[in-house]
């Protein structure tokens, strides 16, 4: 039997608890959800036996956070952006198959504009020169192409604006109340700039992005280089921290990188993609991560995390 404050060991290693406000210490048989407030979605896959979703970050020192759909609702401008790209491209380049959600799920989502760019080239059979990064916005190459998507989202950022989720806000209010180490990793160009437009750059300044990546050589998200180089900036090992993101590219990277927790956020992705590209927890959103007064509401497997009703929906336009 698990009592109200016993911790089950994990198998990548790791301190005592660091955060006692996040997920109330409650366990249930490995393939059984955990109720947050009203809403059953923190659900623990059977291969996972060792991982307990209850106690997502204990013993961590850091927390590292992808921003477009995980701390910002700017994944569906990045999607529309890419939607207007290839709906112009595909004409010009004579391509029957209209680009879908599903493309951008499986090709884009998480990844590099220029990588995001040849991946759908490359699913409709069609070749084009890498060209530089200097290249004018156009649609004769790779670079061409991602240069005037990058037109296309800031002219929906500068027209729309932005709001970070509620939800993932009263997240990092409840890791910073405990000292915890934070940072931002996203493949985007244009993370800065949508972090001061939603109000978050002097909470984050440590910030590991598509203009970082390229200075540094790292290769982008599956590949852990991005999160890795992150967690080296905080002075962190990736066994002492976590990964939150809600791209299948994010959270494979995340889980490549070894690091002790990775939060899958489901924002469309689904689910089941999440935990399959290697995500300890899904959540619907970051709220049912949070306990405000950090106490213990545990009877038969439910645990009350959030202060009030699951903000489920929270933050969603």
């Amino acid at each position: 039997m698990i009592g109200r404050r016993a911790v089950v060991p994990d198998p990548r290693g790791g301190g005592p608890p660091s955060c006692p406000d996040v997920l109330a210490p409650s366990v249930r048989a490995a393939g059984a959800p955990v109720t947050v407030g009203r809403v059953d979605t923190i659900t623990r896959s059977a291969d996972r036996p060792g991982r307990d979703p209850a106690r997502t970050f204990a013993g961590l020192d850091a927390v590292l956070l992808d921003l477009d759909g995980v701390l910002t609702p700017t994944a569906l401008v990045h999607e529309r952006a890419w939607q207007e790209l290839f709906t112009l491209a595909f004409v010009r380049l004579g391509v029957a198959a209209p680009f879908t959600a599903a493309d951008y799920r499986e090709h884009v989502d998480g990844r590099p504009r220029y990588d995001g760019v040849a991946a759908v080239l490359r699913s409709r059979g069609v070749t084009l020169p890498e060209g530089d990064p200097a290249d004018p916005a156009g649609f004769g190459t790779v670079c061409a192409l991602g240069n005037l998507k990058n037109e296309l989202f800031t002219r929906g950022l500068d027209r729309d604006g932005v709001t970070a989720y509620p939800g993932s806000v009263r997240l990092l209010d409840a890791l910073q109340r405990r000292g915890v180490a934070l940072a931002v990793v996203s493949s985007s160009r244009n993370a800065r700039r949508v972090l001061a437009v939603a109000g978050l750059a002097d909470r984050l300044p440590v910030v590991v992005d598509g203009v970082a990546a390229a200075a540094a050589g790292l290769a982008g998200k599956p590949a852990p280089d991005t999160y890795l180089h992150a967690a080296r900036l905080l002075g962190v090992s990736p066994r002492r921290a976590a990964v939150i993101e809600d791209a299948v590219s994010g959270v494979a990277a995340g889980h490549a990188g070894g690091f002790r927790r990775v939060v899958g956020v489901d924002r469309g992705a689904g689910h089941q993609a999440l935990l399959d590209a290697g995500a300890d927890v899904v959540v619907a959103d970051l709220a049912e991560l949070v306990s405000e007064d950090a106490g213990v509401a545990a009877d038969r497997g439910v645990v009350t995390a959030v202060d009030g009703p699951a903000a489920t929906g929270a933050g969603r336009r």
